[in-house]
């Protein structure tokens, strides 16, 4: 009798269960599996281990000035600006970007390990974007940047940006060099050649830090980027590094760049060019000085016109369209040095030998 009561309950529920789902027991969660990986790839062990490397050569640049307290008319010194720097020699030299410093009344070094250094200022090249500093810190804390060279950089080849932003860490960047011999414009107008290209980025408080090539060796110094907000866009440039270890040496010995003296006073470019000419035209020569004693004509004013006088076409191996191509050549020179100008006289080109004498007070 209770059989024949429960068969209809029962095939109602296996009727039910013919349409619904039923549920399963619910396991506890958990982390999940880890999937193994093998060994990281080559060119990552080297990148780690270039970072691991170089970084305790990267520091951290502040610079301050002074604000007055409105309570107690007190001056305190307050941040302005900051950037990166990397160590030059053992002697505590410290280069960076001429405008991450620009402007400052006290600057300031944090290195790896969090200790801060003050710094002096040895020397500025705003032609050139770069500066030198010098901290007393412990020779055993300074980790010069091996050098490189940029002269020989090609198109595609790896590079690796190192930047102390914030003064908390470092940050490393990689790219390659996406082009070579740019030219910039830095501070004053004068023209920085053989800059680097790169897309390896280059934010602003990058600005002074090392570029790097694959093997560790400094090409360039991270100066400046292209873009419209501010904010790495993949173009950034660096100083080239055959140019800074041809100024940072003069920096730290004379406190600016200093050249061979021709002993001439140049036109400005647009007079030439308002006169259709393309070099350097010779205004005043040095009565005594080494242009004069090789033949240098300068303009002259005879009664009524004036004579205008030579026009430097090249200097040595460098041809000299302006002004600042006069100079650049210059730089490469040194004093004593016994170098072929040609000149344009007239419509008349001619070849004359000048000596380079010192550079004046």
């Amino acid at each position: 009798m209770q059989i024949a009561r429960l068969l209809p309950v029962a095939t109602l529920l296996i009727g039910l269960g013919a349409g619904l789902a039923v549920p399963t027991l619910l396991r506890p969660s958990g982390p999940r599996a880890i999937t193994p990986r093998g060994d990281l790839a080559a060119d990552e062990q080297a990148t780690i281990a270039l970072f691991s490397q170089l970084a305790p050569s990267v520091v951290f640049i502040t610079t301050l000035g002074a604000a007055q307290d409105g309570l107690d008319l007190d001056l305190a010194a307050v941040p302005q600006g900051s950037g990166s720097g990397f160590m030059w020699d053992e002697q505590g030299h410290i280069v960076t970007n001429e405008h991450v410093i620009s402007g400052a009344e006290r600057v300031q070094v944090t290195l790896q390990d969090q200790s801060v250094w003050p710094a002096r200022v040895v020397g500025l090249s705003p032609e050139k974007d770069l500066a030198v500093l010098r901290i007393d810190a412990p020779q055993a804390r300074l980790h010069p940047v091996p050098l490189g060279t940029s002269h020989d950089l090609q198109v595609g080849q790896r590079v690796l940006a190192i930047g102390n932003p914030f003064g908390l860490d470092h940050s490393l960047t990689t790219g390659v060099v996406s082009a070579v011999g740019r030219t910039m414009r830095a501070r004053g107008g004068r023209t920085i050649h053989g800059v680097i290209q790169t897309d390896a980025s280059i934010n602003p408080g990058n600005s002074g830090g090392p570029l790097l090539d694959s093997a560790g060796r400094l090409v360039g110094v991270n100066t400046a980027i292209k873009s419209p907000t501010g904010a790495s866009a993949g173009v950034g440039f660096a100083v080239p590094v055959d140019t800074v270890n041809r100024v940072v040496p003069q920096l730290i010995d004379h406190g600016k760049v200093v050249r061979p003296r021709l002993g001439l006073e140049a036109a400005d470019d647009t007079i030439a060019r308002r006169l259709g000419l393309e070099g350097v035209l010779v205004m005043t020569v040095e009565p005594g000085g080494p242009a004069a004693l090789a033949g240098v004509q300068g303009t002259q004013r005879l009664r009524d016109r004036v004579v205008v006088g030579d026009v430097i076409l090249q200097l040595g191996d460098t041809r000299t369209t302006n002004s600042d191509d006069l100079l650049r050549a210059l730089e490469l020179l040194d004093t004593g040095a016994q170098v072929k100008l040609k000149l344009l006289r007239g419509d008349q080109t001619h070849y004359t030998e000048v000596l380079l004498a010192p550079p004046g007070p």
